[in-house]
């Protein structure tokens, strides 16, 4: 069981690792299309727009498998799982806010504070779409 959860959270932090590294800005409108090589291609706005929007495709078929997987663990597993997740964010977060300046770790902590209102908001409104599918 250890090994399909390390498994399973290799899998989930690829994504994060593909985006996080060098060779372009990897949002939404960003200046490049996403990873090195790609931005190495001298993509028109078109193509980038295509490769993006494939990009995105991939990510959200990789976190569906992923969840599949996932809906398979038995309840501890997943409670293991959320909590070692949640730790290696939060000595992400720390380690990323050691490196910025006052000012930027300000904008970081405002930031991550707005992140974890839209968690929360998203989590809200699933548990409200939830209790109206029963309901419905």
């Amino acid at each position: 069981m250890r090994k399909t959860i390390t498994a399973l959270l290799l899998a989930m932090t690829l994504p994060t690792l593909a985006m996080a590294a060098p060779g372009g800005d990897h949002r939404p409108g960003g200046p490049g299309p996403g990873p090195r090589m790609f931005h190495e291609l001298d993509l028109s706005k078109e193509q980038q727009r295509q490769v993006h929007k494939l990009m995105g495709e991939q990510r959200k078929n990789d976190r569906e498998l992923t969840q599949r997987y996932l809906d398979k663990l038995p309840e501890a597993d997943k409670k293991a799982l959320q909590s070692e997740r949640k730790a290696s964010r939060d000595k992400q977060q720390s380690a990323i806010r050691a490196v910025l300046t006052p000012e930027q770790q300000k904008t970081f902590d405002e930031q991550v504070a707005k992140m974890k209102e839209r968690k929360a908001d998203r989590e809200a409104f699933e548990a409200w779409k939830a209790e109206h599918k029963k309901a419905g």
